[in-house]
């Protein structure tokens, strides 16, 4: 039961992408703040779905391959939806589509190298582009929404042009470990 914990907290992540999208639906600040405590939720159960697999030496095969799966599926329906209801817009969709593009190389390249047996470890830089990413969408969901004293948006979409930046340098760090890897 113990090393289930985990993998049910990772697929709680996958779960709540609908509710997430039908969060868009709801008119008004309930639907941001609501999308914002979805989103915050997944946040909290990524962290602590490694940590209980680590803490109890419960790491299954199937957790190493969901987790990162359920992140990019979290981050992408995110995305999509504040540009499809334009909480991104402008040259701010430049950013998401670099984190987008650089979510699928990088995805397409561990698998690859899976298959010959060598790891692609996540870098520090990488997970710092993770964080900015998490606290930009969550001041994008919040949106409008927020406090007139917190200018959310202006918030959301620096760290997003932040992740974006850092989400090229670690897109080439992992192509050119990988680039040695490939025939």
């Amino acid at each position: 039961m113990k090393n289930q914990v985990p993998n049910l907290l990772t697929l709680s992540r996958i779960i709540v992408i609908p509710a997430l999208v039908a969060s868009f639906y709801i008119s008004g600040p309930v639907g941001n703040w609501i999308g914002f405590a979805l989103f915050a939720f997944a946040g909290v159960t990524d962290f602590f779905d490694g940590y209980l697999a680590r803490s109890m030496n419960v790491v299954s095969p199937l957790g190493r391959f969901l987790d990162p799966i359920a992140d990019k599926l979290l981050v992408a329906a995110a995305l999509m939806m504040m540009v499809a209801f334009e909480r991104i817009s402008g040259l701010a969709i430049l950013p998401a589509v670099i984190i987008m593009c650089r979510e699928i190389m990088v995805s397409g390249l561990r698998e690859h190298l899976a298959e010959l047996k060598v790891p692609l470890p996540v870098t520090v830089l990488a997970k710092w582009k993770t964080t900015a990413q998490i606290l930009a969408i969550g001041f994008l969901l919040v949106g409008d929404a927020s406090p007139d004293m917190i200018p959310s948006i202006l918030i959301g979409d620096i760290l997003l042009w932040i992740a974006g930046l850092v989400t090229v340098q670690t897109g080439y760090i992992y192509l050119r470990t990988g680039l040695k890897h490939l025939d």
